[in-house]
């Protein structure tokens, strides 16, 4: 691209480490010149600003396709997990051992797909439902005033697990469903996807997923996991491939969505013209 930094597509994605290899080639790869790139936001920020058109594309939790309007994906690449993804977690205070005995759930406010799947599993899959608190993610105040706490991201990896019980709510979709399940995908504003056409996303992802152990030994002592981890995470944990099984998890979890009440109907998927998966 030859456009100046100001002219360049703004693009918008949490520093949550599961993102990084999305981001990598942006931030020190190959196509660090071909965009702006903002990663001081968590995800539900980054959705309220593709709402808002202060970015051209952003790297947004999956119910807002459903909520925000006139949202089109970029097709090939998401976040995701095929079971366990470590990152997601619904810890339970000391001295329960089941999710039957959750009465009061609090909900990590920087969350929005995982907010939707713990009501789904408890509505679809356990056939109950508890009270839902949102509150700032704070592992130790969400448990102090309530059952379970609902956490994502780097923090639900580094709390201590002491006395508690944590289970993966991918895993959990996984036991109950089959399918594999998308947490985030790259999306961008109908009728204002010139610019983010020609960005290569799932090239970024290939290059980022090839520095998987140059990622690993820079955020080594960010994220205070050993390089072994971090490379386990991203490679067996994390999926970036949107691909057919990851869109059967995908449409499910919108039809139940909708069946709760999350969203208000099911538009179906549309995606950016995918010029830049055509190159070379």
């Amino acid at each position: 691209m030859s456009e100046t930094k100001s002219e360049l597509p703004r693009i918008a994605a949490s520093s949550y480490l599961n993102s990084v290899p999305l981001i990598w080639s942006f931030q020190r790869g190959t196509k660090r010149q071909d965009v702006q790139l903002i990663t001081d936001a968590a995800p539900a920020v980054c959705a309220d600003m593709l709402a808002r058109g202060e970015v051209e594309a952003a790297l947004v939790p999956v119910i807002e396709y459903q909520r925000v309007p006139e949202l089109v994906i970029v097709p090939g690449v998401c976040v995701g997990s095929r079971a366990g993804v470590r990152s997601v977690v619904l810890v339970l205070r000391e001295g329960l051992d089941d999710l039957m005995e959750v009465r009061r759930v609090a909900l990590d406010s920087s969350s929005r797909t995982s907010v939707a799947l713990v009501q789904i599993i408890f509505r679809e899959f356990l056939g109950f439902e508890p009270e839902w608190t949102i509150v700032a993610p704070d592992v130790a105040a969400m448990l102090a005033a309530s059952d379970a706490a609902l956490v994502i991201g780097d923090p639900s990896m580094t709390f201590p697990r002491n006395n508690v019980v944590v289970y993966d709510l991918a895993q959990l979709w996984r036991e109950h469903t089959g399918l594999g399940f998308v947490f985030a995908m790259w999306m961008a504003r109908a009728g204002d996807t010139g610019q983010i056409s020609m960005v290569d996303f799932v090239g970024a992802r290939d290059e980022g997923l090839q520095h998987a152990e140059a990622i690993a030994e820079h955020y080594e002592n960010v994220v205070g996991f050993s390089r072994y981890e971090i490379q386990s995470y991203l490679r067996e944990n994390i999926n970036y491939e949107l691909d057919d099984e990851m869109l059967e998890g995908l449409d499910l979890f919108y039809r139940l969505a909708h069946k709760h009440g999350l969203i208000p109907e099911v538009q179906p998927l549309r995606f950016v013209a995918a010029y830049a998966q055509r190159k070379g």
